[in-house]
């Protein structure tokens, strides 16, 4: 198994900016009250897991105190969380030890500390709305570069703020994916043009004959 991995530094991004990166216990004990309240918590793993093969390696971008990837974990895929926010990633390695969580910028992160080429990488939880203004682009493209031939980006951010459709999908461009499919939320249905959506976006497979 990979040990977890500490590089974080000086850096920051619109979350950091604006939460000062020490929310991971009010974060987590939120949804410790959400969860014992009944609701349900694993619509992002679920989507994920239907999208995939068993046993699929999933990087979670921007992984928070690691709701998601212990899911994905449990669901039986390989999932290594990535943070910019010690806090939450303190809450990460507090309840999942057992999994590999790397403290680091996106645009930083090497791909063997994400096991990569990995399945899938899942931007939850508004991820592209917090990242650093001016960054995003890079950021899809350095999570592309992440992917097998063939392997899924997935996106779910909130179109009303800081990030459109259509800067999403520019920068998915830009990396070189193809658009695959887009819902208005994590229960899969169809996109409506809402305040919310997810994007589905692969990596092309290899052609034969190529490098």
């Amino acid at each position: 198994m990979r040990r977890p991995v500490s590089k974080g530094g000086a850096k920051t991004n619109r979350w950091l900016d604006e939460t000062g990166g020490t929310r991971g216990a009010a974060y987590a004990a939120r949804f410790d009250e959400l969860a014992a309240s009944g609701a349900d918590l694993h619509g992002e793993a679920r989507f994920v897991d239907g999208l995939l093969a068993p046993g699929s390696s999933v990087v979670d971008a921007g992984c928070g105190t690691g709701r998601v990837a212990a899911e994905l974990a449990r669901r039986g895929h390989r999932p290594t969380g990535v943070d910019l926010d010690g806090s939450m990633l303190a809450e990460a390695r507090s309840r999942h030890p057992d999994l590999t969580w790397v403290d680091d910028d996106l645009l930083d992160v090497a791909a063997a500390d994400v096991g990569a080429p990995a399945d899938c990488v899942l931007l939850a939880g508004n991820v592209v709305v917090y990242l650093t203004p001016g960054t995003e682009a890079a950021v899809v493209v350095r999570a592309a570069s992440w992917l097998r031939p063939g392997g899924l980006i997935v996106a779910g951010f909130a179109a009303d703020r800081h990030v459109t459709r259509q800067d999403y999908g520019a920068w998915c461009a830009t990396a070189g994916l193809d658009h695959v499919s887009s819902h208005a939320g994590w229960e899969g249905g169809p996109d409506d043009g809402g305040p919310y959506t997810v994007q589905v976006h692969r990596r092309p497979a290899a052609r034969a004959g190529s490098a």
